[in-house]
């Protein structure tokens, strides 16, 4: 009796640890690396004054540390007054592309935060159901290859938020950068808009999606 009361307790706990590696494997790690685009438009209006609308396309890329709770984040950006500008009458000369002001910005993070939590992130329209994750810290950022004026040789640093999330589908599809001052008042507030186009374990891993 004693040997058949054993015999099924051994058989309970090989079950339970194969239930338990089971779970594990189905949970896959989350990725490190990631990528993607930048598309969106400034408000018209930033601190009052009617500035744009500003164009803005880039692309970006993040990388999460392992366990050490740190990413390294960059952008490269390009912005040109918009269509809407000309309307606006913000660009005097629409038959000169001069008067669009192109210019460009790169932006960099160095051992950013990462945080789970991620109620300060922006709500995406529709809704992204995989909340994510979110990066934040002091950004560097050149404007047309120098110290962009509003960071004043550097000395100022702006800080950025930048957030990633997705759905059921594409786990990590939506990115969303924040600027905090004084680049909000080149950038706006707002939640600039981009898309995640590869999230990888390594740089020898296949996409993940």
């Amino acid at each position: 009796m004693q040997n058949k009361t054993l015999w099924w307790a051994v058989r309970i706990i090989v079950a339970l640890v194969l239930a338990v590696g089971t779970g594990a494997l189905a949970q896959a790690p989350m990725p490190t690396h990631f990528s993607g685009l930048i598309n969106d438009y400034s408000p018209a209006t930033i601190s009052g004054k009617l500035v744009g609308p500003w164009v803005m396309h880039g692309t970006w890329s993040l990388d999460v540390k392992d366990r050490s709770g740190l990413a390294d984040f960059s952008a490269a950006m390009t912005m040109e007054l918009s269509d809407y500008a000309v309307v606006n009458g913000v660009v005097k000369n629409v038959d000169d592309p001069a008067a669009r002001s192109a210019h460009t910005h790169h932006i960099t993070m160095k051992n950013a935060t990462v945080s789970y939590a991620t109620g300060l992130c922006p709500v995406n329209t529709p809704a992204t159901t995989n909340p994510g994750f979110m990066v934040s810290g002091p950004a560097y950022i050149t404007g047309n290859g120098g110290p962009a004026p509003f960071s004043k040789g550097d000395t100022v640093l702006s800080t950025l938020q930048v957030c990633v999330s997705g759905g059921s589908d594409v786990p990590f599809s939506n990115v969303t950068l924040v600027f905090g001052s004084p680049a909000s008042g080149h950038f706006g507030s707002q939640a600039i808009n981009g898309v995640v186009r590869k999230s990888k374990l390594s740089d020898f891993d296949d996409e993940h999606r």
